[in-house]
């Protein structure tokens, strides 16, 4: 049977979703509850050809971004303390857990009151992906191969390099599922943060004047650019992971075959 190459497919998969939306703006013709993507894309045009919509997207990515590699820092950080000294980990685990259950807008509230509107977001930002990091750095660590360790052990090879050589391998693939997991929680929080917050020349705040002016079109053209912007963040992030960790990292056979 002919397979089709994975962009065809793709593309094809996109035009299916694209002529669902339409069918489905023919289908309300009410321009305020769903627009069609021929209208979105129009938004989006003019969204992209305005200096001030640059602005504002430099200005939430810029946040965003910061409080993410804050949380990425300070998770790795923390998260390999844990492992080397349990009473740390247990120490910190309230606070883990008190992140991971309070509500976005119950920080976003405290975070006006501490932080104003202009550095919201990269405080719930950083709220919203550090834990995620913390507790899968952890995991990774604590998964190392036994055998290779017991290893190290016997030849009496340095912690250094036991860090470089075996933890490193063990702890890669946990932590490219938790940047795929958190990125995108990362950004979605950090515009609704601002979305509350509603800081001067900022995505949230385009978003919040296209709810005033019932604007369902700017609303899908700010969306789209989230989109785009969170997608190519997450891709040269990964791969600047990858590109760190270096030979050695488990590739998709491998991974696939230790699962098997």
């Amino acid at each position: 049977m002919h397979r089709f190459p994975d962009w065809s497919r793709r593309t094809a998969i996109l035009l299916f979703w694209l002529f669902l939306w339409h069918l489905a703006s023919l289908a309300v013709q009410n321009q305020i509850l769903l627009v069609g993507p021929l209208d979105a894309l129009k938004a989006l045009a003019v969204q992209l050809a305005s200096p001030a919509s640059w602005g504002a997207l430099w200005f939430s990515f810029g946040r965003i971004s910061l409080g993410f590699f804050m949380a990425f820092l300070a998770g790795l950080l923390t998260g390999s303390l844990a492992f080397w000294k349990p009473l740390a980990g247990e120490i910190l685990e309230p606070a883990i857990q008190f992140m991971k259950s309070v509500p976005v807008a119950s920080f976003v509230i405290l975070a006006l009151i501490w932080t104003g509107a202009e550095n919201l977001s990269v405080f719930i930002s950083f709220l919203v992906v550090y834990p995620v990091i913390h507790i899968n750095t952890l995991a990774g660590l604590s998964h190392a191969d036994p055998g290779l360790l017991e290893m190290a052990r016997v030849f009496r090879v340095p912690v250094w390099r036991q860090a470089l050589s075996i933890y490193r391998i063990s702890l890669y693939p946990y932590l490219e599922s938790a940047l795929k997991t958190s990125l995108g929680m990362g950004f979605k929080s950090g515009i609704a943060a601002e979305v509350i917050g509603v800081p001067g020349g900022s995505i949230g705040e385009g978003l919040y004047m296209a709810k005033i002016y019932l604007s369902t079109a700017d609303l899908f053209a700010w969306t789209l650019m989230i989109i785009a912007v969170s997608s190519v963040f997450e891709k040269l992030f990964l791969l600047l992971l990858k590109t760190i960790a270096g030979n050695g990292v488990p590739g998709k056979e491998e991974n696939h075959a230790a699962s098997v």
